[in-house]
């Protein structure tokens, strides 16, 4: 980062060339007339972006709220066959919606609808990047959104700002951009933050948001901040209401809440580990494991692990824990959560005579190993 970057941090974001934006289903779904939205303004402020050279994705909630539109009701379901029903009446409307919006300009939109198991599966998250750059190539607008219709536990737990911190570094993105209806993040006094560099220091900061429509908040919002800075993304919470937004991020303006990354960026193999992968499990270290993964980087041994939670399977995500119960790492495991606990205390040597088998001397190796 030059001295003038470091002066003004946002100055770095005029040489954005791919973005991410994604739009909470409140903020899309506001309109002057019932079902109306902001469509058209986000397609005008993407148009005028790709005019400054810009590409954009847009990660677009709001296939449930338009689908709870449609059918009169006067508030989200609660039941996941409601909110599946809700979703799938919803989402050729929000499409249609975009379609409608950026026809004046004759670009058209793609769809594409995931689920968790596309990006936490790496095959199939590298055929969905293939995809959206095939989608770019040909000069679409990737509309992205969480398959919600056949989404059970992601529709009860997920929402798109964690989506749209997993699509930014599938995409090779330079920016994320998160749009909601406040003007950032917000200190004591309510007064916007305009520049936040330490992520982990704002948790009093972060104000509760209750609404009928939506899932998110500006907690979920700062969560999918922290991830993506983790891969040195710069990351902007910024007022969706207002009709320049995007262009003015875009050229440094002084808009929203920035989160600037700090430190090495995470590779990409590594981050799909700690933040797109599910935790299947846990594994709670002693004092010694602890060290030896936080603080000397190695790989997690039997002989350090105390206990087991969870039915994971041999490769799979889990969590490591701290003997007071801090999660601080995460990783890929080479044995099933069963073995695992007849290995607990075990030297490397011995896992062979105890199971009959090896997959290697270590349950979670320093390769498939992230520190939090």
């Amino acid at each position: 980062m030059t001295d003038t970057e470091k002066a003004s941090p946002r100055k770095a974001l005029e040489q954005a060339k791919r973005i991410v934006v994604k739009i909470g289903s409140r903020a899309i779904t506001q309109g002057e007339k019932p079902g109306e939205g902001r469509f058209q303004s986000i397609a005008d402020q993407v148009i005028e972006l790709r005019k400054l050279g810009r590409t954009v994705i847009l990660v677009s909630s709001g296939a449930v709220a338009m689908g709870v539109q449609k059918l009169g009701l006067s508030t989200r379901p609660k039941l996941i066959a409601e909110l599946q029903a809700a979703a799938a009446i919803g989402q050729p409307r929000l499409l249609q919606a975009y379609e409608t919006a950026f026809a004046a300009a004759g670009i058209p939109v793609a769809q594409l609808l995931l689920t968790h198991a596309e990006v936490s599966d790496r095959r199939r998250y590298l055929n969905a990047r293939a995809a959206l750059d095939a989608m770019l190539e040909l000069g679409a607008v990737p509309i992205i959104n969480e398959n919600d219709t056949v989404s059970t536990e992601e529709l009860q737990f997920g929402d798109n700002d964690q989506l749209a911190a997993m699509v930014a570094p599938l995409v090779g993105a330079d920016l994320l951009v998160l749009l909601t209806d406040v003007e950032g993040l917000l200190d004591q006094d309510k007064q916007r933050i305009p520049v936040v560099s330490d992520v982990e220091n704002i948790e009093p900061l972060i104000w509760a948001k209750d609404n009928a429509l939506s899932l998110g908040g500006m907690g979920s919002k700062v969560s999918a901040a922290r991830q993506a800075c983790q891969v040195g993304l710069p990351v902007v919470i910024g007022p969706a209401r207002d009709p320049d937004v995007l262009r003015k991020v875009a050229t440094g303006e002084d808009v929203g809440t920035l989160f600037l990354p700090a430190g090495a960026a995470m590779a990409s193999r590594k981050y799909w580990i700690a933040y797109t992968r599910k935790m299947r499990g846990q594994l709670m270290v002693d004092a010694g494991a602890l060290r030896a993964v936080v603080s000397h980087k190695r790989s997690l041994l039997p002989a350090g692990i105390v206990s087991v939670r969870g039915a994971f399977r041999a490769g799979d995500a889990v969590s490591i824990v701290s003997p007071d119960g801090r999660e601080v790492a995460r990783g890929l495991v080479r044995y099933d959560a069963r073995d695992v606990e007849r290995l607990l205390g075990a030297r490397s040597e011995h896992i062979e005579e105890r199971l009959g088998f090896h997959r290697g001397d270590e349950i979670v190796h320093r390769d498939d190993l992230v520190v939090l």
